[in-house]
């Protein structure tokens, strides 16, 4: 099972970088112009140096190089995107006298890189950005169970987890192993209770001298590095929830607890009243109607998902399920950026 897995893993990268290859060369991109819509939200976890990521890393998506989001801006404006906020993008959307085609970018759960090398790189370009924050995160009340899982696979050659029937053993000695336990962990997470099974992860690291809090800790910004980049004009704080909860498995009073106090806190951290809302997850097992019905609700312009797709005017209409389009570590080419940009890849997933 885990050499299918990961050879699963492997055809898949393949197949997604065969497809922007042949965007990126065909060039497709002048032949249907249409396809770019109104422009791209692109989205970014961690911006680090090339050699931060370790060999075994089942995050690896979710971090590209402070190089590579340079050319990815210099590859939007060389598309002829104009770069604004977030909270920006409905009201210009929906000025029929506006015919320009925009870009924002937006970096999830505030980590300390972000301050250190995503924030340089917007500065040297002057291009604004929003950083979407999760309080439970920054006051390390919450832990970031996929952080605490790749630790722990990592590190752990097995290791023993209920999975809901009973503890059992895990092994993890090989990479393809250790992927398949990281893996399972993650599919726990998205089926039980997600409280409990973050607990439950937490709980096994600690008993493999792991500390889950301490991994925030070292990753995450507190409260004093987001006043200090609040000084930054070009940076805007959005909310993220509390806890980084799959907001359609909650309950409807934990829904808007999450919104509100997530809000409330931002607010409270940098002086200003967050403008717009990130999904935790952002796909669509963690994002329905009402989800997006409490984020407008809310007050806020501007909310995103991480389905992916290209502007369109009629985004204008629902501004709080905005689509997404993530840089991902995997695929870290300026001419993949192009074809991205090019919204050709949307149309033929």
């Amino acid at each position: 099972m885990p050499l299918i897995q990961s050879t699963k893993r492997l055809v898949k990268h393949a197949a997604i970088r065969a497809g922007l290859e042949a965007v990126a060369l065909s060039g497709a991109a002048a032949l249907f112009p249409e396809a770019g819509g109104r422009g791209v939200i692109f989205t970014l976890h961690h911006v680090r140096p090339e050699g931060a990521v370790s060999e075994f890393s089942p995050n690896a998506l979710l971090s590209v190089t402070p190089q590579f989001l340079g050319e990815a801006i210099d590859a939007a404006l060389d598309c002829g995107l104009v770069p604004v906020h977030l909270h920006d993008l409905p009201a210009l959307l929906s000025d029929p006298a506006d015919e320009r085609n925009f870009v924002a970018f937006t970096l999830d759960d505030g980590y300390r890189n972000n301050a250190e090398h995503a924030a340089p790189v917007f500065r040297a370009r002057d291009v604004p950005y929003t950083i979407f924050i999760n309080p439970g995160f920054v006051e390390r009340t919450r832990t970031m169970w996929w952080e605490t899982a790749a630790e722990l696979t990592r590190r752990a050659p097995s290791f023993r987890f209920d999975f809901g029937d009973g503890a059992g053993a895990v092994v993890s000695t090989s990479p393809g192993q250790k992927y398949a336990a990281f893996d399972r962990l993650a599919a726990f997470v998205a089926s039980a209770d997600e409280d409990e099974a973050v607990a439950r992860i937490d709980d096994v690291a600690r008993d493999h001298g792991i500390d889950p809090i301490g991994i925030v800790d070292r990753l995450v910004m507190d409260e004093a590095d987001l006043q200090d980049l609040a000084r930054d004009p070009l940076v805007h704080f959005g909310a993220h929830t509390v806890t980084h909860v799959n907001l359609r498995r909650v309950p409807p009073e934990r829904l808007l607890r999450e919104i509100r106090e997530s809000t409330t806190t931002v607010e409270r951290y940098v002086g200003q009243r967050p403008r717009s809302f990130s999904y935790p997850y952002g796909w669509r097992g963690a994002v329905g109607e009402r989800e997006v019905q409490a984020a407008a609700d809310a007050g806020f312009p501007a909310a995103v998902t991480t389905q992916p797709g290209v502007l369109s005017a009629a985004a204008a209409a629902r501004p709080t399920a905005l689509p997404r389009v993530s840089l991902n570590g995997h695929f870290q080419k300026r001419r993949y950026v192009k074809a991205l940009i090019s919204g050709i890849p949307f149309r033929l997933m």
